[in-house]
């Protein structure tokens, strides 16, 4: 497999992502859903979203090496959220380190929404590559 991003614009060194990724000789991709601060029952988290996203990036880490496939080669990773402000401010010491932990380069979207599931408050959902 052979990955190549692309930042045409000097700015974009700063936004923990890439403008756009290409994927080539590719062996699988994994398609992941949605992936949220639910325990191994079930539950949703009632937390803040700080440390929801401490278990949704748990649950994807999971998920993706459970899976046979590596966090490194995530290609893209979306974030939905309730909050951007509240994600910006009270989460990115924790986002930034897990994209930094596995050397993650992705393209990625950042949405704000009305709402997502239960007490839930931010989201990822990746596609990963190998």
């Amino acid at each position: 497999m052979e990955k190549r991003t692309i930042d045409p614009w000097a700015w974009g060194k700063n936004t923990n992502s890439a403008q756009a990724v290409e994927v080539k000789n590719v062996a699988g991709t994994l398609y992941c859903s949605g992936q949220v601060a639910i325990d191994k029952n079930g539950v949703p988290s009632n937390a803040d979203m700080r440390s929801q996203l401490m278990q949704t990036i748990a649950n994807l880490e999971q998920l993706i090496l459970e899976s046979g496939y590596d966090c490194k080669n995530i290609a893209r990773l979306n974030v939905y959220t309730t909050s951007t402000q509240d994600f910006f401010t009270t989460c990115m010491d924790i986002y930034v380190p897990f994209l930094q932990k596995y050397g993650i380069q992705q393209a990625t979207t950042l949405l704000e929404v009305k709402g997502l599931f239960a007490t839930l408050t931010v989201e990822l959902e990746a596609t990963v590559v190998k």
